[in-house]
């Protein structure tokens, strides 16, 4: 992932909490689905699944190395990966799977595209992902599917049902493939809540080396109704050595895990605000729900795979 956090905001979940994922199987997976592609359309047609107060102008600046960090005093990122640390290890101790309502948000080839939505299941051990798009149109009814050691490290994927694209049917993908890649920034294998801590801290690590950083806490933030601290990283002048203008990582007080994150790059022209380079969202996450082989085996009769 590129970035951390910044700017104050309160950011208001539409209501897609007011429906749980307690249990996809007592409901049924697919009506769960049917119920969440309302929500979905509802939250795009109003704008955004989040609302964030708009970020300050950054001053262009020429594109160059930054400033090493002054070794004699504690870098402002240092209680950030404090916390990112402590998360991590939350997540290495308790975290075994969950279940999610994720919504992306990305900007590929310089071009925004619409927000997706998608119901994943995510499996620590081995690490597992099944998605079930909701929306946009064109992408509702696409299935994937990948588990670390199997397939010979390939995904499972399939287009949506009806579409010629789904006249295909099931197909197994290179997770870095140019097909598995199209219209997406990182592949399968770096979906999740563990892999979204993990590279926050490589991040962070790197760029403390440098100055040229500033970091604030918010108490109080609001991500679809969860209460939150939000971290927010600011990298005022666009230099080679950091990827994002700015980032927000929002931490749920609750669950100690990151719900959110939205990173921004630094505008072509001073006095224009910071251009949004992605943002991830997990809704309705619903952690250890002891989920099994079944659930991420392509033959699950809940799932339309269709592999012999």
């Amino acid at each position: 992932m590129r970035s951390l956090p910044r700017m104050w905001s309160r950011v208001e979940g539409r209501r897609a909490d007011s429906w749980k994922l307690d249990n996809w199987e007592r409901i049924g997976f697919f009506r769960a689905a049917t119920i969440l592609a309302v929500v979905a359309s509802a939250a795009i047609a109003s704008g955004q699944i989040a609302e964030t107060a708009s970020l300050l102008p950054q001053d262009a600046a020429t594109v160059q190395n930054a400033p090493p960090q002054v070794a004699a005093q504690e870098h402002p990122l240092e209680p950030a990966l404090k916390m990112a640390l402590q998360t991590k290890q939350v997540i290495d101790t308790t975290l075994k799977d969950y279940s999610a309502t994720v919504v992306k948000h990305e900007r590929i080839d310089g071009k925004l595209s619409d927000p997706e939505y998608a119901l994943i299941k995510v499996r620590q051990q081995p690490f597992s992902v099944y998605m079930y798009f909701l929306s946009p149109k064109n992408l509702e009814g696409q299935e994937c599917m990948y588990v670390e050691g199997a397939n010979n490290g390939n995904m499972y994927a399939h287009a949506p049902p009806g579409t010629l694209r789904g006249r295909f049917g099931t197909v197994s993908l290179a997770p870095n493939s140019a097909m598995a890649m199209k219209d997406q920034r990182y592949p399968i294998t770096e979906i999740g809540i563990a892999n979204l801590t993990k590279r926050l801290i490589e991040v962070g690590e790197h760029d403390k080396q440098f100055g040229e950083c500033d970091v604030k806490f918010y108490q109080g933030a609001k991500v679809n109704g969860r209460v939150c601290t939000m971290i927010q990283v600011t990298h005022p002048i666009a230099r080679r050595n950091f990827l994002f203008n700015v980032a927000r990582i929002y931490l749920d007080n609750q669950l100690q895990l990151p719900i959110r994150y939205e990173a921004y790059e630094w505008p072509e022209k001073a006095g224009d605000p910071p251009v949004l380079l992605e943002e991830y969202t997990y809704m309705n996450l619903q952690i250890n729900q002891g989920f099994t082989d079944a659930d991420f085996d392509v033959h699950n009769p809940n799932y339309h795979f269709n592999v012999k």
